[in-house]
């Protein structure tokens, strides 16, 4: 099993520096909590997110992780929001104590359009980007290795978590654990499961800790690339220029909420 979602493919976006890549989506989050339209960020879903998806080739293996993760989380918001909020003037449907407000359905909708962005944009650098180039080229912009490893090993954290899940699940059933279908019978059955998962965990951080200090993360020494990540006068330019532009964003939306 794989610890990394990472799909090797051979697509432009594959070919950018993992930097390049880390800081789009940097300004992307910038960009996206500055903008109070629900609907200006899902155009930057549409146009953006959805095209660089298609180009990387891992358009299905998004929107198939993507809807898993979303799709309840947004049906909670919006009954949520939907239903209570407090602020709700416009009400399209009363029952008792819930209504149905317009000022309620927005507001899920700007949290919503929110999430799909962050969400999506961070799983396409996950897919597209493996997490060793990543720690190396971080590693070659001049940040300490563990910063380097801290946000390389972030981006294995769930498909490590779900393959030692998968693997315990695996091992559990050979034993004769049978998994019925019912949801709240399959919960119960698997809730005794998480003790070994977290311990796993623990020890996973153990002996990544014993393997960095083997390998001496620790010194201050300069640090040699074994295998360089390729890099651009182009992506540097834009490195520099993605947040100027995603300042410029804030600096309107900020102006435009005061006139």
């Amino acid at each position: 099993m794989s610890s990394t979602l990472y799909v090797d493919r051979a697509s432009p976006l594959h070919r950018l520096n993992p930097v390049t890549k880390l800081v789009a989506l940097l300004c992307l989050i910038v960009v996206v909590f500055a903008i109070p339209q629900w609907w200006a960020v899902l155009g930057m879903v549409v146009l953006v997110i959805v095209p660089a998806a298609v180009v990387s080739g891992c358009a299905g293996r998004l929107g198939r992780f993507g809807g898993q993760l979303l799709l309840p989380l947004l049906a909670v918001l919006v009954i949520v929001q939907g239903l209570t909020f407090p602020g709700g003037r416009t009400v399209l449907w009363e029952r008792g104590p819930l209504a149905l407000t317009t000022e309620g359905l927005i507001f899920a909708a700007t949290i919503g359009s929110r999430l799909v962005c962050l969400v999506l944009a961070s799983m396409l650098l996950v897919l597209t980007t493996h997490p060793g180039d990543l720690m190396s080229a971080l590693t070659q912009s001049g940040l300490s290795p563990k910063f380097s490893y801290i946000v390389s090993s972030t981006l294995q954290l769930i498909p490590s978590f779900r393959d030692r899940a998968a693997g315990i699940l695996l091992a559990q059933q050979a034993r004769g654990l049978a998994v019925p279908r019912n949801p709240l019978r399959r919960l119960r059955v698997l809730m005794p499961l998480l003790g070994p998962l977290v311990l796993g965990l623990f020890t996973d951080v153990e002996e990544r800790s014993t393997a960095m200090e083997a390998r001496g993360f620790g010194s201050t020494a300069k640090r040699t690339v074994l295998v360089p990540v390729r890099d651009t006068t182009a992506q540097r330019a834009a490195r520099w220029a993605m947040p100027a532009l995603a300042l410029l964003v804030v600096i309107a939306a900020f102006v435009g909420r005061l006139s």
